[in-house]
């Protein structure tokens, strides 16, 4: 077996929240930009438009590639939907009010303090994702 498969098979789930987590922000992100920059959309509605869209993505995601999540009853898997969303709406907190601070307190650019926010986000939501939500 090659190095490089055993690594990947090693660091299997947190190389897959990397790539899945990526896309999520590149969603998040993308859709701010587009909201914000293209439709001229106040930044904190832009930025909650782009943060449904992404926790919407990241779900699906998440719990199929990265957390390989099987859920037999339409119940439980409800359960672990409104786990997700409940801890991603800690991290959207902590994205808003960034953002509210950034831009409308430190008059940054709103692309860049939404870049500048995602970095910490995606560290919560992957604690939050693996230690109490697709456990």
């Amino acid at each position: 077996m090659s190095t490089l498969k055993r690594l990947y098979q090693k660091n299997e789930e947190i190389i897959n929240y990397l790539v899945f987590g990526g896309l999520t922000t590149l969603v998040n992100v993308v859709v701010f930009f587009v909201f914000n920059s293209l439709l001229d959309v106040q930044y904190l509605i832009a930025n909650a438009i782009s943060i449904v869209l992404s926790i919407l993505f990241a779900f699906f995601t998440n719990k199929k590639y990265v957390f390989k999540s099987e859920t037999i009853t339409t119940q439980a898997w409800l359960k672990e939907f409104l786990l997700f969303c409940s801890f991603r709406l800690v991290s959207a907190g902590f994205d808003m009010l960034s953002m509210w601070i950034l831009v409308g307190g430190l008059e940054l650019d709103s692309n860049l303090a939404k870049l500048a926010t995602q970095f910490i986000v995606v560290v919560l939501n992957y604690f939050f994702s693996k230690w109490f939500i697709f456990k």
